[in-house]
């Protein structure tokens, strides 16, 4: 039986310089949150770093208190005799930049006006939370990546690191992810961004913390978790019950999946920053793995290691034909791919539901490198 990571500390590491930005723009200085899970070898070559997805965090495994009644978001994966195991690798998960979560983003001080930068801080692309990760791994004095892995937006970075580092990365393996984001979750997210404008609390991006526009972030928050269901899904949970507290012709009485995305919603207040939530979602709108390549072509002919990718079969918001592009055209390149579309009715959180469906295809490509 495998066992638990224990006790961690989420860390800090601070940058004094600042960093070029995609969009042109500086942003400095620098803070990053994350955590580690085993040992670093000696020769420094063990390291596989996690990536998170939209609203994620460094916290990826263990508790960080023994009152903790849950473990980090990735806890089943990562730790002694797990998926990935810390009995042989050292294991880092990194808040990106641009989240609320410890590493720099809107809520952050602005070292130039002394206060929080709410909509002066720059847009974000998920190459630039990568080159923030680059520099803590500098910081850390490791030199090489067995992998970089990471579902949904992790899947982007992971792929970033690929093209972008290849002297460095060993492999990676993208989960439920996309070279380029489509239309349909472009026009979810501008749903969601909606929902925030329209709410009076908003203020343009300048509310207090303490007074956030909670009615537009937590129905901006409900029309992203529809996007992380399926019909399936939603069917086998709730199917049209009712909920029992209503009566079912009181005008406001509700389904139950609608109690469920109040209830999400107003939890997800409570933990998410609002204008964070809207830095990392236009950084999702604008992910295109083509970016300053002239053709994904291009941009997938700098990957020189081997990856792992998967799909599933019932994510609308990342389909699998869209991972499936990624991966013939790394094919016709005569790159070392692996592809595996998995069966699951969990929609695009089936690589938090079900990862018993495709862990041991990641187990056997680790110890294939191994060897």
């Amino acid at each position: 039986m495998s066992k638990a990571i224990g006790i961690v500390t989420t860390e800090f590491a601070e940058f004094d310089g600042e960093l070029q930005l995609e969009s042109g723009r500086l942003l400095g200085s620098l803070r990053l949150a994350y955590e580690t899970y085993g040992v670093l070898n000696p020769e420094r070559s063990n390291t596989i770093l996690v990536c998170h997805a939209w609203t994620g965090d460094a916290h990826a495994a263990g508790k960080h208190s023994a009152d903790d009644r849950k473990g980090g978001w990735w806890d089943d994966m990562i730790g002694p005799g797990k998926v990935l195991d810390t009995d042989r690798y050292f294991v880092i998960c990194s808040n990106v930049i641009g989240s609320c979560k410890g590493s720099t983003g809107p809520t952050s001080i602005n070292p130039r006006t002394g206060k929080p930068y709410n909509l002066t801080f720059p847009v974000l692309m998920v190459r630039d939370m990568v080159r923030a990760q680059k520099l803590l791994l500098d910081r850390l004095a490791i030199p090489t990546l067995r992998c970089v892995i990471g579902g949904s937006m992790g899947a982007m970075q992971a792929i970033e690191w690929g093209i972008h580092y290849p002297q460095m990365v060993q492999s990676i393996v993208p989960i439920a992810g996309t070279g380029r984001t489509s239309p349909m979750s472009i026009a979810l997210n501008a749903l969601a961004r909606q929902a925030v404008f329209n709410d009076p609390m908003w203020k343009k991006g300048n509310y207090k913390p303490e007074h956030p526009p909670a009615d537009g972030l937590a129905l901006a928050r409900a029309v992203g978790h529809i996007s992380f269901l399926s019909d399936v899904s939603m069917r086998m949970k709730f199917n049209r019950k009712f909920s029992a507290r209503d009566g079912l012709f009181d005008f406001f009485g509700q389904y139950e999946i609608e109690r469920y995305l109040e209830y999400n919603g107003k939890n997800f207040v409570e933990r998410f920053d609002t204008n964070s939530f809207l830095y990392l979602a236009k950084a999702l709108d604008l992910y295109d793995v083509a970016w300053n390549f002239d053709s994904r072509e291009e941009a997938f002919s700098q990957l020189t290691c081997p990856s792992l990718w998967f799909a599933f079969t019932s994510d609308w918001l990342y389909v699998p034909a869209d991972t499936e592009e990624c991966v013939t055209i790394l094919q016709k390149l005569g790159k070392s791919v692996e592809y595996h579309l998995i069966d699951s009715d969990y929609g695009h959180d089936s690589f938090l539901v079900e990862p018993e469906k495709f862990t041991h295809h990641i187990v056997s490509f680790l110890d294939r490198l191994e060897s």
